[in-house]
């Protein structure tokens, strides 16, 4: 049991950095902008890729926040790099700026409860989230990480929930490590830069 748990927590983080390949591709001159490469926290030995901007939600869904995605709004791209760090960002445009108020706080706690519903699921695996702040862009955005371990393996994962108007937008970035390991710094330019490019 232990090592099949451990294999399905660990292959969701590998899941994280390989790009999508049978999604159908959105038009690059559609809007809102996405995050490039150059956007994300810098890797210390490898450059960042990225993956067309593709219609739907992820499959697998995202780890933490995939469930509470509406797959027919949902758009998302995703980056990696030649080692085990990799990104996704997800954004969806609501009918409205009540709708995307409330999924914004939906997806706010879907991170926020991350940990608890792993550690439900998985028993033998240990998870903890710390909310780190706010961003203040546009609507705002609000940062969380999430540490996950396993017999095996440990690995942390940042997010990112933002909103302007009426689109919101949630990044992820993750690698095998421990909080302390996270470019925390970093990524908070990448969250601010997530929002700014929404218009």
């Amino acid at each position: 049991m232990r090592r099949s748990t451990a294999a399905v927590v660990t292959a969701t983080a590998i899941a994280l950095t390989l790009p999508a390949t049978t999604a159908t591709a959105a038009t690059a001159a559609s809007t809102p902008g996405f995050l490039a490469p150059a956007d994300l926290p810098p890797h210390p030995s490898s450059d960042w890729y990225a993956g067309a901007v593709t219609a739907g939600v992820p499959d697998p869904v995202p780890f933490c926040y995939g469930q509470a995605l509406p797959g027919a709004t949902s758009r998302y791209r995703e980056f990696w790099t030649d080692l085990d760090a990799g990104a996704r960002q997800v954004t969806v445009v609501e009918k409205d700026r009540a709708s995307a108020k409330g999924l914004a706080e939906l997806l706010r706690r879907s991170v926020k409860q991350c940990a608890a519903r792993t550690e439900a699921q998985y028993p033998d695996v240990d998870a903890e989230v710390r909310d780190l702040g706010r961003v203040n862009v546009e609507e705002g955005a609000r940062l969380y990480a999430v540490q996950v371990t396993t017999a095996y393996t440990r690995d942390i994962h940042l997010f990112s929930v933002g909103r302007d108007d009426r689109t919101v937008t949630v990044v992820q970035w993750g690698q095998m490590g421990r909080f302390k390991d996270a470019p925390v710094a970093a990524f908070r330019a990448t969250a601010r830069t997530s929002v700014a490019k929404l218009h």
